[in-house]
């Protein structure tokens, strides 16, 4: 039976974010009479910023790899990810009418690189399945004999079998993600891990960020090492300086494998020039050098770094930057090469949760059946996306993670009534 707007809804779903809309879907096309409460105007608000604005949909890999990619909790998601792997999502949108392409890392992207075409055919697909859209503010959920029995808006009371959360976190409050399913979930009795940023920009100690504040570097390798010295992550691409430190995406990445700001201190080496090992720069270095005895270091670094750089290297190096370089001597030069090889810049702490891509942290996996991502707790209560303790890296892995979760939970409900 389909919702027609005034039946009781069989299901009701809050949240019309990438989870919450698959799992609406998922049910009413397996039949269930289908509400999906969503507070903004518009469905998947978080969905139009992802990707820059084009979408990460997903990566092009198979369930072990996207495991892989989460740090935290991956063996919770085994199921829902085998089950509804990245393959599986491409035909979702095959079939809802959106082409998709690949690019570098294997993160899928909409053709068109538009990412309102994914939210247009999720909005479709929904209409299509009968699935009755509602804008409401869920505010709690009403239960009898620890089994769901409806939810309280603002507007009122609506009965139901069941119901699925899909919130999201806390990071970008200004999309909806403001915490609400966290409230509603402890208000059950379940536990929720706090949540912290993860894909976020990090502020650093030293000032000399704010001296490069918009420059953006290429092809260069990030390192961060923990207060035992410990590799936590390295990897190779963009990054960017900001005023309070580093961004862009090697940066974003490295931020989730720093988990423990309350007991660990990271720092951060940038190797400007990864393809050349240190004897070989170094040989770059004389030839330079030598190349332009009587020019000024700053002028011979320009044609080694970005402009912004050189003064700063040419400061932490101790060599004035209008010094000849024919008078920088082999120890002021060794100083230099370690610089370009691994600009150290100590990490004070992450920017707000408000500020991240996604939020890590949520409501506990070990209260939440990992097949059907139904609650122990509470019968006919389910959970989706980032509202559970789970995330991953970039790549279009949480994505993936929304829409697998997203989809067991759908399942599931239907198959409960």
């Amino acid at each position: 039976m389909k919702d027609d707007g005034n039946l009781t809804p069989d299901i009701i779903v809050i949240g019309g974010g990438a989870a919450g809309c698959l799992a609406a879907l998922t049910a009413a096309r397996q039949g269930a009479c289908v509400t999906l409460l969503e507070r903004n105007q518009k469905l998947g608000r978080k969905l139009y910023i992802t990707g820059k604005g084009r979408c990460n949909v997903t990566n092009d890999c198979g369930a072990d790899e996207v495991l892989k990619n989460v740090p935290h909790n991956s063996r919770f998601l085994t199921s829902a990810v085998t089950r509804f792997p990245p393959s599986a999502v491409k035909e979702l949108f095959a079939g809802l009418g959106v082409p998709l392409k690949t690019e570098r890392g294997g993160r899928v992207f909409p053709a068109s690189d538009r990412a309102a075409d994914i939210i247009d055919a999720l909005l479709m697909g929904l209409r299509r399945a009968g699935v009755n859209i509602a804008q409401e503010r869920a505010e709690a959920l009403l239960t009898e004999g620890g089994a769901v029995t409806g939810v309280t808006t603002e507007r009122g009371r609506f009965p139901c079998k069941a119901v699925i959360l899909a919130t999201g976190g806390v990071s970008y409050p200004l999309t909806g993600s403001t915490g609400d399913g966290y409230r509603i979930a402890e208000a059950l009795g379940h536990t929720v891990i706090p949540p912290r940023p993860s894909l976020v920009p990090l502020v650093a100690e030293q000032d000399f960020c704010a001296a490069m504040q918009g420059l953006s570097l290429k092809n260069v390798s990030v390192k961060v090492q923990n207060s035992r010295n410990k590799v936590v992550f390295q990897e190779q691409g963009e990054m960017l300086f900001t005023h309070f430190g580093l961004s862009g995406p090697l940066i974003l990445s490295a931020s989730a494998h720093m988990r423990d700001f309350d007991k660990e201190r990271y720092s951060v080496f940038i190797d400007m020039k990864p393809a050349l090992d240190e004897k070989t720069l170094d040989a770059r270095l004389l030839r330079d050098f030598s190349e332009n005895p009587n020019r000024d270091l700053h002028n011979v670094l320009d044609a080694l770094v970005p402009r912004l750089m050189s003064p700063v290297l040419a400061e932490l190096s101790g060599i004035p930057g209008e010094t000849k370089v024919n008078s920088v001597t082999r120890e002021q030069r060794r100083r230099l090469l370690e610089l370009l090889k691994g600009l150290r810049v100590d990490i004070r702490g992450p920017r707000p949760v408000e500020e991240a891509i996604i939020s890590s942290g949520g409501v506990k996996v070990t209260e939440v059946d990992p097949k059907t991502m139904g609650s122990k707790l509470v019968s006919g209560l389910y959970f989706a996306g980032e509202l559970l303790d789970v995330d991953a890296y970039t790549g279009g892995f949480n994505l993936q993670i929304a829409w697998a979760t997203g989809r067991a939970a759908g399942e599931a409900a239907a198959a409960a009534l």
